[in-house]
């Protein structure tokens, strides 16, 4: 199994980005801080991939996959409408913010719920925007836990289950007891309202 050397300077996570991305563009899963909570991710473009990361968290078909972009040009690539209003809060909005789109993009089945929406959201984190530059391609980022169990708060909570279904385990950040909640999810209503499923 990869690690990812625990360093706090930013130009060492730069250089060691290279197995990692690896690891991505090979199929692989990974286990890595995301810029709310620990995550499970992989290549959101690669079926395979994403049908294991499924697999793995025991997520029903009907549930749509939260997804990284590290741009709205990106973002525009894989949902099929972006309506103005969420331009302008993926901008501004200070939490980190996933939204709900209606129909996916050039993306895999797997990757969306069964009525076809999708989740994305554009992180502010500086490692999850260079892990995402590195791949050029949206990275799924669903919490790091199985089933319904609840998302753990730290590295030292992901059960044994998890760590022994992934391919790399990024080690920056694991001695971080200070992660973030999971991000505020929501979509654009029938009224152009935003409609918050999770806050």
């Amino acid at each position: 199994m990869l690690t990812f050397t625990n360093q706090s300077s930013y130009m060492v996570q730069n250089y060691l980005l290279e197995p990692i991305v690896s690891t991505l563009q090979n199929g692989g899963l990974i286990l890595f801080p995301t810029d709310t909570i620990w995550g499970i991710g992989c290549d959101a473009t690669n079926p395979i991939a994403v049908a294991r990361l499924r697999q793995l968290r025991e997520l029903p078909p009907e549930q749509p996959l939260t997804l990284l972009a590290v741009s709205i040009e990106q973002l525009k690539n894989h949902v099929v409408f972006i309506h103005p209003r969420v331009e302008t809060l993926l901008q501004f909005h200070t939490r980190p913010l996933t939204i709900v789109y209606d129909q996916a993009l050039n993306l895999p089945d797997q990757a969306a719920a069964t009525d076809g929406s999708i989740a994305f959201r554009i992180p502010k984190d500086n490692f999850c925007l260079e892990l995402l530059e590195e791949l050029g391609k949206p990275i799924v980022a669903t919490a790091a836990c199985i089933g319904t169990s609840p998302h753990p708060c730290h590295f030292g909570e992901i059960s044994s289950a998890v760590i022994e279904g992934i391919d790399l385990v990024v080690k920056y950040r694991q001695m971080d007891k200070d992660m973030s909640e999971p991000s505020v999810v929501a979509r654009i209503g029938e009224g152009e309202e935003l409609v918050f499923i999770r806050e």
